[in-house]
């Protein structure tokens, strides 16, 4: 159900014609572009259960999964290329989201961002997609895109004056300030005004004025994690079953209400850079562990709440056209805030014996007079006893029974008369089940209506029949459900009854709402207290269930026993745990290894405990440090993509040079394998050339490679280190046969197993002669081309020195020791260092 009647949008779309009337075509052959009126019911179609629903209830979860997103987007036209402006509204939650930035030729920051947000639509200029002449920015979006609807949208409509008005006439005034913000920034101003353009002509209604949020999102207060890296670590979709909770959100996801689910999916996918904000965040977790009072009575009000800003986004919205359908959506949704209202108190007092700032300011703004305010003029006119239910009949009578009596005569009436027609229907069921000597029952479903249930066996009736007079039967197991002709009659009168009292409370409630509108900002912080309660106790309810800790930031990446939280997850044992550690000294690490060994995992184990210290999560390990991401980077995975016709090795260079574009000092970089596509000296001319690349950023980078010539880089670049995942051999004790023993463990320096992907062919399949063969050849090449480079004195004193200068920088910057401490640990760091220095040769001496 939604605003207004089908046939109405559609004589709409001529009146309007907003959609241009080119049709493009995409790379797939399909329509993108729309026009006027051949595509208006799929357009239609496509938001149909969007805009006149009722809000679900708090169990509904899993609704955030449902896209509901409508983006538009402009660019720059001439030497204003690559300034990118976007505007975003949920059509669940009544806030615009406004961006603007300046980005690179391959719109990685338009692609993350539209990733994050999972548009229904994307709504582009007509000028930016006209035959033979698309702009690279839109070939981009419709080739990441392919499943999402794009309308394209007369420039005229991409008018930032009006975007400007627009936003004046409908933000609410406390967030006005965003019009400071916005002031000159043209092109998020013109996707804003063809954005609210369009949805209120999908929608077939207007938002009333001064009620939506709308904020301002730059690029620069979150880490940006692009689409392939989110894909790569399981962010928030298992890459072998999207259903699969087996990601990063499903291991910390136990949100209560959609809004909190949201919130958590958003957070993951875009993590905070500000450390004040990120500590103020586990401030609370940390509360709400130690005080399980806290979190308890805290979790039992929060699972209360329905969709908060899917109740804001009805309410907010004027329907062109009054229908019953809108009538009864408006009526339960005032139900549904009143509801939600009644929740602010007992939250308030969950709330009251908090100590930490964050959970402090929430309490302090459930305090606002206009919660009382908004609930006080809604039980003037609403019944107290009128609450939100489950099941349709008993919602049914909360919605006819809503407004207390003695306000509107006619109302009274038609109520009256409901409660007879209900009780005939009753009283005629009675005397059917006499009539015939049957257990009958009153039943009630949204769809048929009331109608009659019957539990028995179908032997004991007569010729194994029902009587006649029941029409409509269907038999599920041993129960009957049927109607008779007077009963679809009664039913008749029953909704015709319905109709009447659904007209008159609708015209109460809107008189009412008009009242409520200049107090409505208080529910967009109510809306937002509850999501991230919500998403703070569900980070709270994930630790009590493993042995997490609380992170640490730093300007180094410490962990010590840490594992990976997905695998801890599907793994019946605990995996393995293991150290890392980066400094600015140390900040490239070689990681090698046999195949199976737990490169790939320790990897994405890294980056994932990152992106949890980042959200506000405590992390998976005995100890943490971290130092705060700004990007985070992955190359992963050995697949090609037939799609876009680039092949295995095509696509890492793709990847590596996004990386390479991209990364600045503050990126964690994670690339597991290089150059595998090509023949093997290429691989590692370019693997080197990569390395040193990034060698020249202060960045953290994780490098997991089968290429055993780039360990020797660690002479040359002091700031590289290596490490191995060690194996153990076990010989079986059928025979001599020697098998690899994997100890998923992390040591120093590189790996020294040879040939060990023999060794992983020997347990396949493979023909124990070619097996043979391989070994005898690898070992003929192997005398040719290894020639080991040796490390010169003088390149490791001056590797020690460097180590040395590091660990002095770094101690004089976080040293918290005292000085008689702070000595011993100056001293064991110089015996260090004379330590790692080579001995002067006797040659050298005599000399």
């Amino acid at each position: 159900s939604y605003f207004g009647d089908r046939s109405s949008c559609v004589e709409n779309v001529s009146t309007l014609n907003l959609t241009s009337s080119s049709s493009v075509r995409g790379p797939n052959n399909t329509c993108i572009g729309k026009p006027p009126l051949s595509s208006s019911r799929s357009v239609f179609r496509s938001h149909t259960p969007l805009a006149g629903y009722s809000v679900t209830s708090s169990s509904a979860v899993s609704s955030h999964s449902v896209a509901s997103v409508v983006v538009a987007v402009v660019e720059g036209r001439g030497l204003a290329r690559g300034e990118v402006g976007m505007a975003s509204i949920d059509l669940k939650n009544p806030e615009v989201i406004l961006s603007q930035f300046a980005d690179n030729t391959t719109y990685a920051k338009v692609i993350t961002k539209l990733k994050i947000l999972t548009p229904l639509e994307i709504i582009m200029s007509n000028t930016a997609c006209d035959a033979g002449n698309t702009t690279k920015l839109f070939s981009l979006i419709t080739e990441h895109f392919k499943n999402v609807t794009f309308t394209t949208v007369q420039r005229k409509y991409f008018n930032e004056t009006k975007g400007l008005e627009y936003i004046e006439q409908l933000c609410v005034s406390e967030f006005s300030t965003v019009l400071m913000e916005v002031q000159s920034k043209y092109y998020c101003l013109a996707a804003a005004a063809a954005l609210l353009k369009y949805v209120e002509f999908i929608q077939n209604s207007v938002y009333a004025p001064k009620s939506l949020k709308v904020r301002f999102q730059g690029s620069e207060k979150t880490a940006m994690i692009d689409s392939s890296s989110a894909q790569n670590l399981e962010l928030v979709i298992n890459n072998r079953d999207s259903r699969n909770s087996h990601t990063l959100f499903g291991v910390l996801n136990y949100t209560k209400t959609p809004g909190g689910s949201r919130r958590l999916r958003s957070n993951i996918l875009e993590p905070l850079v500000d450390a004040e904000s990120i500590n103020t965040r586990l401030d609370c977790v940390q509360e709400l562990l130690q005080d399980e009072e806290l979190f308890f009575g805290l979790q039992a009000v929060i699972s209360k709440f329905l969709d908060t800003e899917q109740l804001l986004s009805v309410l907010v919205q004027i329907p062109k056209q009054d229908t019953v359908k809108t009538a009864e959506s408006k009526i339960t949704n005032l139900i549904y805030l009143k509801h939600t209202l009644e929740l602010v108190e007992p939250l308030k007092a969950a709330l009251r014996r908090c100590n930490t700032p964050l959970l402090k300011a929430y309490y302090s703004s459930l305090e606002d007079t206009r919660f009382g305010t908004i609930l006080e003029k809604i039980t003037t006119v609403i019944n107290d006893d009128t609450r939100y239910t489950k099941g349709c009949l008993s919602m049914r009578t909360q919605k006819c029974y809503a407004v207390k009596p003695n306000i509107n005569e006619f109302l009274d009436i038609a109520r009256r008369t409901y409660t007879e027609i209900v009780d005939d229907i009753a009283g005629m069921i009675t005397q059917l089940a006499e009539k015939y000597n049957l257990p009958l029952k009153t039943s009630f479903s949204s769809a048929r209506g009331f109608f009659i249930q019957m539990t028995m066996d179908c032997s004991v009736l007569p010729n194994g029949q029902l009587p006649s007079e029941f029409t409509k039967i269907t038999k599920m197991k041993n129960t009957y459900s049927f109607t008779s002709a007077d009963l679809i009659k009664m039913n008749e009168r029953c909704q015709e009854s319905l109709r009447e009292i659904y007209h008159m409370t609708y015209l109460i409630v809107c008189k009412l709402l008009n009242e409520i509108y200049e107090h409505i900002h208080c529910l967009y912080k109510l809306s937002d207290i509850v999501s991230m309660l919500d998403m703070l106790l569900s980070f709270a309810h994930a630790c009590t269930l493993s042995d997490y800790v609380r992170p640490e930031f730093t300007d180094t990446l410490a962990i010590k026993q840490g594992w990976h939280p997905i695998l801890e997850k599907i793994a019946i044992e605990k995996p393995v745990s293991n150290n890392t550690y980066l400094t600015e000294g140390n900040n490239f690490v070689i990681l090698t290894g046999p195949n199976m060994s737990g490169k790939s995992t320790y990897l994405k184990q890294i980056a994932l405990c990152q992106i949890m210290a980042q959200i506000g999560s405590y992390v998976p390990a005995e100890y943490c440090s971290f130092r705060i991401a700004e990007q985070i980077f992955t190359r992963i995975g050995m697949d090609d993509d037939i799609e876009t016709n680039a092949s295995t090795f095509m696509k890492e260079m793709k990847e590596i040079t996004y990386i390479i574009q991209n990364a600045n000092d503050k990126s964690l970089i994670i690339i597991d394998e290089l150059g595998r596509g090509t023949s093997v000296e290429e691989g590692i001319g370019i693997c080197y050339a990569a390395c040193e690349y990034l060698l020249n950023l202060k960045a953290f980078t994780l490098f997991a490679t089968h290429f055993l010539e780039l360990c020797h880089m660690d002479g040359l670049y002091p700031n590289v280190e290596n490490y191995h995942f060690e194996v153990q051999h076990v010989r079986s004790s059928a025979g001599n046969k020697e098998k690899i023993a994997y100890t998923y463990t992390l040591s120093k320096g590189y790996t020294e197993e040879k040939n060990y992907g023999l060794k992983a062919a020997e347990v396949s399949s493979l023909p124990s002669s070619i097996i043979l063969d391989a070994k005898e050849i690898t070992n003929h090449i192997a005398k040719q081309i290894l020639h080991r480079q040796k490390s010169t004195p003088e390149m490791m004193k001056q590797r020690a020195m460097y180590q040395l200068a590091m660990k002095l920088v770094q101690t004089a910057r976080n040293s918290r020791l005292d000085p008689d401490s702070l000595r011993i640990y100056l001293k064991g760091l110089r015996k260090k260092y004379e330590g790692s220095i080579p001995e002067p040769r006797q040659s050298d001496e005599h000399v």
